[in-house]
């Protein structure tokens, strides 16, 4: 099982929380394959943790779907539907459009810049060709309105959807183009001026526009 071993590990977080975070994302770009078996001895020693934060971590990844566990036997990583991109999107754009909504009536001024920064670095990945990062920052952006919403229900939805999506955004090589880069632009303007219909309307389409990319792909 190849684990690399120059990984960024993050900083200020338990042994648990690292471990979780660290599978979670190898998980999702592919460096743990699906229908792989796990091994929570050499896990451990890659993450220089013990086996216990990594058992631990692997019982909060069954619970989000990402690993399957059988007592006694193996633990493995779960298939990739590729079609389910279908289903997960819907319900992925409808409360992310939400989140845009009620995160108005929080925006400041630093929350502004941070979103505009992040779409900055954002454009860069996109024109560079950095795609995987892109996919990074897509999300870091997203994540910073669902937090500026403040709503502890749909941070716990998006946590547990916003994992598969990326997964499916990567083994699906859907792209991000100039145009997400545009509606980022529009979403924020439309939060300063506090229409959150419109900047509703924005981000739905910012997420449900991937569904016709993965239909063309495949055509």
């Amino acid at each position: 099982m190849p684990i690399p071993s120059d990984h960024l590990k993050p900083i200020r977080l338990t042994a648990k929380e690292s471990a979780f975070s660290q599978l979670q994302q190898w998980i999702i770009e592919g460096t743990l394959q699906p229908g792989e078996k796990l091994n929570d001895t050499e896990l451990a020693k890659a993450l220089g943790v013990s086996r216990t934060p990594v058992r631990e971590s692997l019982q909060l990844l069954e619970v989000q779907g990402l690993v399957k566990m059988y007592p006694g036997k193996a633990t493995q990583v779960t298939e990739v539907d590729r079609e389910s991109i279908k289903d997960l999107l819907p319900p992925l754009a409808a409360l992310q459009s939400l989140s845009v909504e009620l995160a108005i009536t929080h925006l400041t001024d630093e929350i502004v810049t941070l979103l505009e920064d992040t779409n900055e670095q954002f454009a860069k990945a996109i024109r560079s060709e950095n795609y995987y990062s892109a996919l990074k920052l897509d999300e870091d952006f997203h994540q910073i309105i669902v937090d500026t919403a403040n709503n502890s229900y749909i941070q716990s939805m998006l946590s547990s959807l916003q994992p598969h999506v990326s997964r499916l955004f990567f083994y699906n090589s859907i792209i991000l183009t100039e145009k997400s880069i545009a509606e980022h632009a529009d979403i924020i303007e439309l939060m300063k001026s506090g229409e959150g219909a419109k900047a509703s309307s924005i981000m739905k389409n910012n997420w449900l526009r991937a569904i016709e990319e993965f239909r063309t792909s495949k055509t």
